[in-house]
């Protein structure tokens, strides 16, 4: 699923020639992709459910004129925005279309400025329906695997877990904080032979040197002080099930030693004990840090990383698969949801800027957190700025626009009539142009301060 949608384009609709071609430059020159149409009865064929764009037909028309236009276009997707051009005499027609569904009017002669802001509106308004249509879909879409995501590498990924939670054999799962590690391990239990069995979780980074082997191993009775009574450790409370040693790149190195020996005899020593104790046991291991690496480097037992090393899965960070944003954003908005008792969460243009822009280096826990947050009206990101020193889209055309306009004026003295043909633009366009990007006609006149012609 994508968030993002394919290029958004105005669909321009009028039967006048001229003014279609004085129109779409306009668009054109705002930075909008235009597809002009000289009839509703072409345009129509090009629309459905998944139309990126907006509308900007006449009222008056032959054959289907505007106002047909808009009621077909309400009949396909009452969310495609439908902004009509009208004549003075069509106001009253064009406010009671407003009132069946049209995003805006504009009234002839209509300002430049006025018809790229509206279109920009509607553009904006249509990329957030399709963004909230599409974050609805993936939600209701997501079943069976918490694994969200169509990406190659989830396919593969899920694949993966399917095959080797049958084979019951150790498994080393590496991945950046946040990317979902634990959450394989315990799909590695929950789809095997041992699911019914114990699942145990070790925070091997929260282990403290002093006590990560009673904790990991157990004790005898009366074998440690202040205390009479034997313990169970964790690896032998997994027995039958699955041992989950999360962050084994941060286990104490005391800890590292006794852990070997677990996994070569498949056997436990509690610490004061007189003999080991058999455990049957699988053994995932998580780490964030490339764990061969460490090994090599010395900062992990080499001995222990190749007798953990039997299946490595590595699983992806969000950049590398940023095609799951969405589904997994409009899943945790869903569990927001659910959660908070918010049903009125509606993705904002701020939102979607976000979830396409940013790099998410603490992954899917950061995007479940950005989602809880939009649902609770606390992550509206600001608006992006343009880099210092750099002109936007928009203002580098105006500047160009401008720099063509003055050249003209500068050549001929000021005189408007003499401009025209130089510029190609209607009479009406240039002087809205003129007054937009507020050029004084009168600094380019000649020294007789003729009155150029109009």
């Amino acid at each position: 699923m994508m968030l993002f949608p394919t290029e958004q384009y105005v669909m321009f609709v009028e039967d006048d020639a001229q003014l279609r071609a004085a129109t779409v430059q306009t668009l054109e020159l705002a930075g909008l992709s235009v597809r002009p149409f000289a009839s509703a009865t072409a345009a129509l064929p090009e629309l459905d459910m998944d139309f990126p764009g907006a509308i900007v037909s006449d009222i008056r028309m032959p054959g289907i004129d505007g106002l047909q236009l808009l009621e077909r276009v309400r009949a396909i997707d009452r969310d495609i925005p439908v902004i009509l051009i009208t004549g003075h005499a069509d106001v009253a027609m064009a406010v009671g279309a407003l009132r069946d569904g049209a995003f805006d009017f504009l009234t002839k002669p209509f300002a430049t400025d006025h018809l790229v802001a509206a279109t920009h509106k509607a553009l904006e308004k249509r990329l957030l329906v399709l963004d909230n249509r599409r974050l609805r879909a993936a939600a209701a879409a997501e079943e069976a695997s918490p694994l969200i995501g169509d990406s190659a590498m989830m396919v593969q990924l899920r694949d993966t877990i399917r095959q080797l939670a049958r084979a019951d054999i150790d498994v080393l799962v590496e991945g950046e904080t946040g990317t979902g590690k634990e959450l394989v391990a315990l799909l590695l239990h929950r789809l095997g032979a041992r699911r019914a069995r114990p699942f145990i979780a070790v925070n091997c980074g929260a282990l403290p040197d002093a006590l990560a082997e009673i904790e990991l191993f157990g004790h005898g009775a009366d074998s440690v002080p202040h205390t009479r009574l034997a313990r169970v450790g964790q690896i032998e409370a997994s027995s039958g099930g699955t041992l989950l040693l999360d962050e084994i790149d941060s286990m104490p190195p005391a800890a590292q030693a006794g852990l070997l020996r677990v996994l070569e005899e498949r056997e436990v020593h509690p610490i004061g004990d007189t003999r080991p104790r058999s455990v049957d046991l699988r053994v995932i291991a998580t780490s964030k840090a490339d764990l061969g690496r460490a090994a090599a480097e010395g900062r992990f037992r080499a001995d222990l990383y190749y007798r953990l090393n039997v299946v490595r899965v590595r699983v992806p960070p969000l950049r590398e698969r940023r095609e799951d944003v969405a589904a997994l954003f409009a899943s945790f908005v869903e569990q927001a949801k659910q959660q908070t008792g918010g049903d009125d969460f509606a993705l904002t243009d701020g939102m979607r800027r976000h979830l396409r822009d940013h790099d998410w280096p603490g992954n899917v826990r950061e995007l479940r957190n950005f989602a809880f947050s939009a649902v609770l009206g606390l992550a509206e990101p600001p608006a992006p700025r343009a880099v210092a020193g750099q002109p936007s889209l928009p203002a580098r055309l105006a500047e160009f626009e401008a720099g063509v306009i003055e050249a003209a004026l500068s050549a001929t003295l000021g005189n408007v009539a003499a401009a025209l043909p130089l510029l190609g633009i209607p009479r009406k366009t240039f002087y809205d142009k003129v007054a937009r990007l507020g050029i004084r006609i009168e600094d380019f006149r000649g020294r007789q301060g003729d009155r150029p012609g109009n």
